[in-house]
């Protein structure tokens, strides 16, 4: 019994030996690892999460735009001709007009004789920057654009044989052309050089420079109304460097403006003209909102006459806000800072001074006013409140308040961009 005790007193002894020599093997690995073991860096500090801003829908303009010189002369000098007409007495500006905006002040554009489109003559200026072109899109850029009027029924009246005919009794358009085509004066040539112009007229404006940083270019209700104007949903539509331009949409999205207005002729089927899909009646490019406090009156049937109405109606029409007077105010003067600096080269003598580079393919733009103007009011504060004459006062945007349009008579109105 002794003995068994012992050697159980032995057999407790040979395992705490044991045990108490691994641990001290197992600590001595441990501090020779932890000697040769490279210090580990300190993890750095949580820092706060910052949201990222949203990006601003719309984009400034460019500082410059790649032409040719040569052409954009004989471009101006084309769009300012009235040979393009078939009774000499219409030119291009006839129906862009400039001190208008670059668009028609009348609801639609006499033609040759007198007769009449059936849409109202949008902007030129800027239209470089458009998508596509004309209120149902049918031409794909400026050249195919140029090719509308001149032989449309209700406006020039007259066909591209002709118009070299009479071109090519000019001796100046003959060397011109010879000396940048060569194949002389053709259609295809005429509407080139024509587009070529058009892509010089852009207009910057201090809402380019506040989108570059300039916070003092605005007015603070020209600001309220930028944040209005995103706010309330306008840019799900007006977006990019144009303010516009950049898609079709339905006029009448939220509710029906035709059935309000009443009186539907075929050119508010907009889109489907050019398509004949059923689907697209009613939709039509939309519009850039730059120099849009000039270009009254407004939508493609040119039923509102100020620009406070036009700011009512889309936002009943196409966003489903009855607008309150504060909002439509400084959006009105929002819209008032896209008016641009019109290019001194747009007028049929304007000079390009020194805005051209060396070979005569890059052209500098205008710059726009660092401040808005010191007295006075600015284009949109004077557009606010304006009223047509004999129309209501803008703002009562209720069915009678519409125009009906004309009757659509022979091709659909191809004046504009």
């Amino acid at each position: 019994m002794q003995r068994c005790h012992r050697e159980l007193r032995l057999i407790r002894f040979s395992f705490v030996a044991a045990l108490a020599l691994g641990l001290a093997l197992a600590a001595g690995c441990s501090k020779k690892e932890e000697a040769t073991r490279p210090a580990q860096p300190k993890p750095a500090a949580t820092k706060p999460v910052v949201q990222a801003p949203e990006p601003e829908p719309l984009e400034p303009l460019p500082l410059e735009v790649h032409v040719d010189k040569d052409k954009v002369l004989l471009g101006r000098q084309l769009f300012f001709d009235t040979a393009l007409s078939k009774d000499g007495t219409l030119s291009c500006t006839s129906c862009h007009q400039f001190d208008h905006g670059g668009a028609d002040p009348r609801v639609v554009s006499p033609g040759v004789g007198g007769t009449q489109g059936a849409v109202n003559s949008p902007t030129v200026l800027n239209s470089a920057l458009n998508f596509r072109q004309f209120w149902d899109g049918r031409a794909a850029n400026l050249d195919e654009q140029a090719l509308g009027p001149v032989e449309n029924p209700v406006e020039m009246a007259t066909t591209f044989p002709d118009v070299v005919q009479r071109l090519e009794k000019k001796p100046q358009y003959v060397a011109e052309f010879g000396k940048l085509y060569k194949d002389g004066i053709t259609k295809t040539n005429i509407v080139n050089a024509i587009a070529e112009y058009e892509k010089s007229l852009i207009t910057p404006s201090r809402f380019d420079r506040y989108l570059r940083g300039d916070k003092g270019a605005l007015t603070p209700l020209e600001k309220e109304g930028y944040e209005t104007f995103k706010s309330v949903g306008c840019t799900s539509c007006h977006v990019g460097q144009n303010v516009g331009g950049t898609m079709y949409q339905k006029m009448g999205l939220v509710r029906d403006y035709f059935e309000d207005r009443g009186h539907v002729t075929e050119a508010d089927y907009g889109r489907y003209n050019a398509t004949h899909v059923e689907a697209d009646k009613f939709f039509f490019k939309v519009p850039t909102l730059r120099n849009v406090a000039l270009t009254a009156p407004y939508f493609h049937d040119g039923s509102a006459k100020t620009l406070d109405q036009a700011v009512r109606t889309m936002g009943k029409y196409q966003l489903g806000r009855d607008l309150t007077d504060e909002q439509v105010k400084a959006i009105v003067a929002f819209l008032g800072s896209l008016t641009g600096v019109l290019p001194p080269w747009a007028k049929q003598d304007g000079s390009f001074g020194d805005a051209f580079s060396a070979d005569g393919s890059t052209l500098t733009l205008p710059v726009a006013p660092a401040t808005p103007p010191a007295t006075g009011e600015t284009a949109g504060e004077k557009a606010v409140g304006e009223k047509a004459v004999g129309e209501k006062a803008a703002g009562d945007d209720s069915a009678g308040e519409h125009a009906p349009p004309p009757d659509a008579k022979g091709a659909e109105g191809t004046h504009a961009p």
